[in-house]
């Protein structure tokens, strides 16, 4: 990516760590968390986002988020996992990770908190992670490749308000 926009998303509402998800990776979206992450997408709709590129940390309840912003956006945007949107991953290393996808303008990150908070932090040259709801979407607009304090917040939505634009 040269320049354009990232859509920061945090994934839906997932199970709960416990017995039953011993490996983390594992745990899936729930039908509610399913549900309200339709209704985030129609909202993002009426903002008439649209992608080229959805990039998705590989755990499960992501990959899931992933699938449901694909399927919900028209035209249909390319879908791909990004292993740096992961826990693991840093910043400079999702930085990096864009570089393979220099024709894409308009690009979806989906992944997981504090990752994200941290992101867009080092994105924007903000002091403070930013903070996201499960559902929750960030809008950075950039004029050259994505790098530290290269972004501009353009808006910071909670998946309530994203929601509530859907139902209208």
């Amino acid at each position: 990516m040269r320049n354009g926009t990232i859509y920061l998303i945090r994934h839906a509402i997932a199970e709960e760590r416990g017995d039953d998800w011993p490996d983390d990776s594992r745990r899936p979206i729930t039908s509610k968390g399913a549900a309200r992450m339709r209704q985030v997408v129609r909202g993002l709709r009426t903002l008439d986002v649209q992608l080229d590129l959805v990039l998705t940390s590989p755990l499960i309840r992501a990959a899931q988020t992933a699938e449901l912003v694909v399927a919900g956006l028209k035209p249909s945007p390319k879908l791909a996992a990004c292993k740096e949107l992961a826990s693991a991953g840093t910043p400079p290393g999702v930085a990096k990770a864009l570089d393979a996808y220099a024709d894409a303008t308009h690009v979806a990150l989906i992944g997981h908190e504090p990752n994200l908070g941290d992101l867009a932090a080092w994105l924007t040259g903000a002091r403070q992670p930013f903070v996201f709801k499960k559902g929750g979407v960030c809008r950075l607009d950039f004029e050259g490749p994505p790098a530290a304090g290269a972004g501009r917040l353009a808006w910071l939505a909670t998946p309530a308000m994203l929601r509530a634009l859907g139902d209208t």
